[in-house]
């Protein structure tokens, strides 16, 4: 199965749905344990095989849900384990954790369910755009499923009950991956987080809790789950992201009006720069994505398309780098291979 990937990315990649020139992606996670279990932290080996083992089964045995595959990550490459974090159907936590534990997702990469990261199951769903309602929907749908075969820990005072405090009700994180190059130009990126702060939602990096800002492309996320409905979250996020999306769209606005000569000089260098460069880092070649998605979204550039763009961003990372190689790899020697691969991909 994993081969089957090298060659394709998932449809959260496309480039499409609403508000899809500024919103990658949107993402709801579902946090779940089962009942006669401990969570993972007090869990011994053989609990956690249990655990795995019991998920697995439900997973395959499920009219609707026999179809993903599934994936025992114990029984996979440190390098595959990396592969499946940059495509985001598993967590970086997941990738590096030991013991048993596995992952099932499907052909569209929109939906995966972890088994054994933090909680017992991390259950997601993500699409292209700005589609809450149609991704809490999908999950809904798959949680009542896995829900009639695998049992919850569930409390009525408290809700779910999950391994961090701050999952503890609905269990629930939706987010939204933004790519924001002209609130970072303009200097105001800063200013708009710090009011986010205030309505309870959190700024992350690509890959999540404590992982590195790159390419313009930030992660903003509820923060705590206790005390709010399902519908609650989705409804906060609804009047949040459309705000930041405004700012976004003023500050490029502002960027063409005031400074177009300078823009277009820095969207043309970094366009320049992938298409003849012939080393290039992970970092260098997120920032020069960055810039050539903000001209193509403002008319600057039309010979390249937005999902070219949005699958560069993970196709030239480390494990897809290798895989692509058939071979693991040196810093130095990805950098010559990753600026290939983008002179390729741009024609």
């Amino acid at each position: 199965m994993l081969r089957e990937l090298y060659n394709r990315t998932g449809e959260w990649l496309r480039g499409t749905g609403p508000e899809s020139d500024i919103v990658i992606s949107t993402r709801i996670r579902l946090a779940r344990n089962l009942t006669n279990f401990p969570f993972l932290s007090r869990a011994n080996d053989e609990q956690k095989k249990d655990i795995e083992k019991l998920a697995r089964e439900r997973i395959k045995e499920n009219e609707l849900t026999k179809n993903l595959h599934y994936i025992r990550l114990s029984q996979i490459s440190p390098v595959d384990r990396l592969f499946l974090m940059e495509r985001r159907l598993i967590s970086r936590e997941h990738a590096g954790s030991d013991g048993e534990r596995g992952v099932a997702f499907g052909k569209a990469e929109t939906i995966s369910v972890m088994v054994n990261e933090e909680d017992h199951l991390r259950i997601q769903v993500i699409y292209s755009g700005f589609e809450l309602r149609g991704a809490w929907k999908t999950i809904d749908e798959l949680d009542n499923i896995l829900e009639k075969e695998l049992h919850y820990a569930f409390s009525p005072r408290f809700g779910y009950l999950t391994a961090c405090p701050t999952n503890v009700g609905t269990g629930m994180r939706a987010s939204v991956m933004m790519h924001l190059p002209a609130l970072g130009l303009t200097h105001h990126i800063e200013k708009v987080f710090s009011a986010v702060g205030k309505l309870g939602l959190v700024v992350r990096g690509i890959y999540g809790e404590g992982t590195q800002v790159l390419g313009d492309l930030y992660q903003i996320s509820n923060q705590f789950t206790l005390g709010k409905s399902e519908i609650e979250i989705v409804e906060i996020m609804e009047s949040v992201v459309p705000r930041i999306t405004s700012y976004e769209r003023m500050a490029r606005s502002a960027l063409m009006t005031e400074n177009k000569d300078q823009l277009e000089d820095r969207v043309w260098r970094s366009y320049g720069m992938l298409k003849m460069a012939r080393m290039l880092s992970s970092e260098e070649v997120m920032h020069l994505l960055s810039q050539v998605r903000l001209g193509v979204n403002l008319g600057l550039i039309n010979d390249v398309s937005i999902e070219t763009l949005n699958e560069l961003f993970i196709l030239t990372l480390p494990a897809h780098l290798q895989k692509l190689e058939g071979k693991e790899m040196e810093a130095t020697e990805r950098n010559v291979i990753r600026a290939s691969f983008v002179r390729k991909r741009l024609g």
